[in-house]
């Protein structure tokens, strides 16, 4: 392949299809890759995919969150009507210490509520068709799929892919995977978790959430039974970001090929699910009708990464003074050219991804600020105090 492009996107996921959207407004340009053989196929494809409010005091993690909701929610509502169900969330306290801990939030609640139940029902609580909108948001964009970057290199004015693509902008959203990041002080984890859907004879209404959430269930013509989604379990393997990686890229999350996340842990993981599901909903005739796996990353202190990656060796070089502690402000920070990236969504990645994704894509083309908090040059910069 040579062709050149505008803006090649790594990675498509939901963080990934959705900068594909918001640049396919702009730029006819677009290449999307993805070494599965379809969108929304990784961590994406293995998400509960449930938008609900973050709750607690105010902080600016909540206020990221409930502005990503709001915009998100809007936003699907909008362009993909047939794949968002906003029936709302019953959120119930999982036990007394949890109930308390939730009226003392009242005081501070950004949606509004009533009581239900045992739980309180938030209105604005979603949950979307994963791959259904990854699909739809990348629908309009030129895809390689099935297709594996493992090289990428500056060449002059273009970024050069495996030796062969060449792109003038790179969006990574790669998600656990960040060896094509070459930053020590990128740090990521991945959180591994499954998903289930299931067949039941038990109608759904609503969406819940306690120590698990349950999905508004759709009703199947063929097998007379309701389809639920229950998701997901976290798991934070005790083994290096290597190791993560290589499980990362063994694991398919309809055949599981994992070495780390093996077969017992993911029947484990599905008895686990529909004993929490069953604590929330008896569900009556269960069937399991399908199980995903995928690893969330996740950052070390939850907010995402957006925008430029900070080039390490350049800023230290130029500032030395920088291993003693110094402290200089981003702008002056050297950045790597016409490299950027949406990564550490965690859990969240369906309310996230489209608000950010729109936040990086106005900052590219129309040079809008992206918020202190949420960009790259915070890790860089704890990096360089730690270890210099």
């Amino acid at each position: 392949m040579s062709k050149e492009y505008d803006f090649i996107i790594i990675g498509a996921g939901i963080a990934g299809c959705s900068v594909a959207h918001f640049l396919s407004k702009y730029s006819d340009s677009i290449l999307l890759i993805d070494k599965n053989p379809e969108v929304g196929f990784g961590a994406s494809g293995a998400a509960g995919a449930f938008l609900s409010p973050l709750l607690g005091k105010p902080n600016k993690f909540k206020d990221l969150v409930t502005n990503a909701l709001k915009f998100s929610v809007s936003f699907y509502k909008e362009n993909f009507p047939n794949e968002i169900n906003n029936c709302g969330v019953v959120r119930i306290p999982k036990n007394e210490e949890d109930r308390e801990k939730f009226e003392s939030y009242i005081p501070y609640m950004d949606f509004p509520f009533k009581e239900e139940g045992d739980g309180y029902f938030f209105e604005i609580g979603s949950h979307v068709n994963s791959q259904k909108i990854c699909e739809q948001l990348a629908k309009d964009v030129e895809k390689l799929l099935d297709f594996e970057v493992y090289r990428l290199k500056k060449d002059e004015d273009f970024w050069l892919l495996n030796g062969n693509i060449k792109g003038k902008n790179i969006i990574l959203t790669i998600g656990a995977d960040i060896e094509l990041i070459e930053e020590e002080y990128f740090n990521i984890r991945a959180v591994w978790g499954q998903k289930i859907d299931v067949f039941t004879s038990t109608k759904v209404l609503k969406n819940y959430h306690k120590a698990c959430s349950i999905s508004f269930s759709k009703y199947d013509e063929e097998k007379k039974k309701n389809i639920v989604s229950i998701g997901a379990t976290h798991h934070r393997l005790e083994c290096s970001v290597k190791d993560c990686n290589l499980c990362i890229k063994g694991v398919n999350i309809n055949k599981l090929t994992s070495h780390n996340y093996s077969l017992e842990r993911c029947e484990n993981d599905t008895k686990e699910l529909l004993d929490k599901a069953n604590d929330i909903l008896k569900l009556e005739d269960v069937e399991v009708r399908s199980l995903k796996v995928g690893a969330r990353a996740s950052s070390v202190d939850y907010f995402p990464m957006v925008g430029k990656i900070i080039d390490s060796e350049k800023t230290i070089e130029k500032y030395p003074h920088l291993k003693n502690g110094s402290h200089i402000k981003n702008n002056m920070l050297i950045t790597k050219d016409n490299l950027y990236v949406i990564n550490g969504v965690g859990g969240r990645g369906f309310v996230l991804s489209p608000y950010l994704a729109n936040l990086l894509v106005e900052n590219i083309l129309n040079q809008k600020d992206i918020q202190e908090e949420i960009l790259t040059h915070r890790l860089f910069k704890r990096w360089v105090k730690r270890n210099h």
